[in-house]
């Protein structure tokens, strides 16, 4: 069976280790350019440079998105772009566009091309043309069934790799193309720049009566009529597989490291579990309790299985659920002492009880007994963003070590 790949966000440097140390296969990521992401912290091309030389260490690929739907000036400074990125040694670019297509394929002729769910894959045709013209994957669209998914699969050559998102937040627009955010808040969705309207609680006003907001329900429940739930498929790692999917795409580039980290950790696990023993695999309910501890929305399986419904939407809050804080990330561990260097990510305090994650390990509980600043003195409370903490750990951990707390 032809092993698959998990490909992860990540919206900086910091996230790109992350998806990696915790199992990525893959990590896309976003110039500040050209990508549809522009209020992601994103890659300047030293931070390009990092991350490509951490990634191929660890035998991981990295995809930077030059996915917008450009106008004219958004094409000055492209291919110069596209050459440095090619240089720089990246290992696919994700494109939309037919011209920003072109324009990769003068520049940077060997340059594998990823075309994104943004350019509407919906069928064996539209795969097809963008393969006669050099596209080695298409992202399918997220309206997708595995049944559709499937039949593409099977009338398309072998050597045109399929991608899906398989979890992360849902967009309400055909594919994520929207216009709602350019009329409502003058922000172009498609050039980078969307102000995620689909989130936002609406009301109906008349115009002779100014004032009076009358709300828009979809259903008894409330006003958020285009507030999806947020996609998860972790347990349907068969059906994906057999579906023909070869890259098992997350969603969130604008999500926190632990997100990154325990997301990719998850579904590292189940994927593991069934390409090991197909026939005897089973669900692990642990995974799915695993994903619930990252900040999230309900859960839905898109269109997958089914056309979506009103029991897709979320109708009484734009919020996401949040059970879990991210504290801290172990920077250096002394064997000797048990003695952890760490990074405070969320405030902490001598007593409270914490899970502590490693990458590839699982994670232990335990109480926080005592903690030291950077002078060595002992301190109750670690209230500052970033600060530097000496912890004594109950068990052995390693850099990138993420510490929670419910």
């Amino acid at each position: 069976m032809k092993k698959v790949e998990l490909l992860a966000p990540a919206g900086n440097l910091e996230k790109l280790k992350m998806a990696i140390m915790y199992g990525a296969d893959a990590v896309y990521i976003g110039g500040q350019k050209f990508g549809l992401r522009a209020s992601a912290d994103n890659f300047s091309l030293e931070d390009i440079k990092a991350g490509l030389v951490f990634a191929h260490d660890r035998e991981c690929k990295v995809y930077v998105t030059v996915n917008i739907i450009p106008h004219n000036e958004d094409l000055v400074g492209l291919p110069e772009y596209i050459r440095q990125l090619d240089e720089l040694g990246v290992d696919a670019l994700i494109v939309s566009d037919p011209g920003i297509f072109d324009i990769v394929r003068e520049n940077a002729p060997d340059m594998e091309i990823h075309v994104s769910t943004q350019a509407n894959n919906t069928n064996y045709a539209s795969a097809m043309f963008w393969y006669r013209h050099g596209a080695k994957r298409i992202v399918t669209a997220r309206e997708l069934s595995l049944i559709e998914i499937s039949e593409i699969k099977e009338k398309i050559p072998d050597d045109l790799d399929l991608e899906a998102f398989i979890h992360g937040a849902m967009c309400i627009s055909y594919s994520g193309r929207c216009l709602l955010s350019n009329y409502m808040a003058g922000r172009d969705s498609n050039r980078g720049a969307c102000s995620h309207p689909c989130r936002w609680k609406y009301h109906l006003v008349e115009e002779k009566r100014p004032g009076e907001y009358y709300p828009v329900y979809e259903d008894e429940k409330g006003t958020y009529i285009y507030n999806s739930k947020d996609l998860c498929t972790i347990e349907y790692i068969p059906e994906l597989v057999k579906a023909g999917i070869y890259s098992f795409k997350i969603e969130g580039r604008m999500k926190s490291s632990f997100y990154v980290a325990t997301v990719v950790s998850a579904y590292r696990q189940a994927i593991d579990a069934y390409m090991a023993d197909p026939e005897n695999y089973r669900f692990d309910p642990e995974w799915l309790k695993e994903l619930s501890k990252a900040s999230h929305r309900e859960y839905t399986t898109g269109f997958y299985f089914n056309k979506t419904s009103g029991a897709d939407q979320i109708y009484n809050t734009s919020s996401y659920i949040r059970e879990y804080d991210f504290v801290g990330v172990v920077l250096e561990y002394d064997k000797e002492t048990g003695i952890a260097k760490i990074e405070q990510r969320n405030r902490m305090i001598v007593g409270d009880e914490i899970e502590v994650v490693s990458p590839r390990k699982g994670y232990f509980t335990q109480t926080i007994k005592e903690m030291k600043n950077e002078d060595g003195e002992s301190i109750r409370t670690a209230p500052h963003a970033q600060m530097i903490v000496y912890m004594p750990m109950d068990q052995e951990v390693g850099p990138y070590s993420i510490l929670r707390r419910k």
